[in-house]
């Protein structure tokens, strides 16, 4: 999304003409497929029921792929084509490397003679940056973009070691621990098991911000329902661990803190916008989808 707010699309239709034959049916705008890929698997929807609807009534999957807000969708069945089409003949490392050239064309991303070349303009201070060719495979999947000001931090640590996040000497250069934070776990706890203890997670953050500083919680929600224990199970073979919890589990997550209104509900739900809805023509309140109650999220206030 960070991507998409700064550019139109990264790629274009040239890009994958190699990927499909000259004759035959037209392939259905290649372009839009990795950022759909990219948003299904990070929230682990299947390609029918998730996916494919997602792209249908959803603004974000809609504005990722850069598609217009009318657009009908697409059969589901491009996907696992795309996929496979992916596969053969280099095409991941190849569209990869594409995306690092333009993103470094685009301001987006810096090689590490420039990072070399900023620091020592901005008297030592660090800053994120991607490596040249030689390391590039070892950690393009992370396309750590650089950042432009001095307000921004990255941090390669573990979300089950909050004392070394805390800790770090860049997260101690950026934020002022005696005043008010705000402490976002958006989409990470349902990947922590119960025995790595995610409560105790939050609770180590409570105990180390003070009064006034606000928690975030997104989760995935467990439901009585063949779709959810589908993505559950998708989501769980995908990253082999993690799981979903209740609505009163995840409120758990919160103790001690001052959970504000709405409380733990559907994303959507959650503070919606007053302006008129263009999916809702009937004017009727719409019904959630079964992958709208999917994601709950929460906000809660340390007193």
């Amino acid at each position: 999304m960070w991507v998409r707010d700064r550019l139109d699309g990264l790629w274009r239709d040239e890009d994958f003409a190699d990927w499909y034959p000259r004759d035959g049916r037209p392939a259905s705008r290649p372009p839009s497929w990795p950022p759909v890929c990219v948003l299904q698997f990070l929230l682990g929807l299947s390609d029918r029921a998730g996916t494919a609807e997602a792209v249908r009534c959803r603004i974000d999957f809609k504005y990722a792929p850069a598609v217009e807000l009318d657009d009908p969708g697409f059969h589901h069945s491009v996907l696992a084509d795309f996929r496979e089409r992916l596969t053969e003949d280099g095409r991941a490392d190849r569209l990869l490397d594409l995306t690092l050239v333009r993103l470094k064309e685009a301001g987006l991303v810096i090689t590490a003679a420039a990072a070399d070349h900023e620091r020592q303009h901005t008297g030592g201070r660090d800053c994120c940056h991607r490596r040249e060719r030689t390391t590039q495979r070892t950690d393009s999947t992370h396309v750590l973009a650089a950042v432009r000001d001095d307000r921004t931090r990255v941090v390669r640590a573990d979300i089950r070691d909050p004392e070394g996040v805390r800790t770090h000497p860049d997260t101690l250069e950026l934020i002022d621990f005696d005043r008010p934070v705000a402490v976002i776990l958006s989409a990470i706890l349902h990947h922590v098991n119960d025995e790595e203890d995610p409560a105790g997670i939050v609770r180590y953050w409570r105990d180390h911000v003070p009064s006034g500083s606000h928690f975030f919680v997104s989760h995935f929600r467990s439901g009585d329902n063949p779709e959810t224990a589908e993505a559950e199970r998708v989501l769980q073979q995908t990253f082999g661990r993690g799981r979903w919890r209740t609505d009163d589990e995840i409120a758990s997550l919160l103790d001690g803190l001052e959970l504000l209104d709405p409380g733990i509900v559907p994303a959507p739900l959650w503070r919606p916008d007053t302006a008129p809805n263009p999916w809702n023509t009937s004017g009727a309140e719409r019904e959630l989808s079964v992958w709208e109650r999917l994601i709950v999220a929460g906000l809660a206030r340390k007193a």
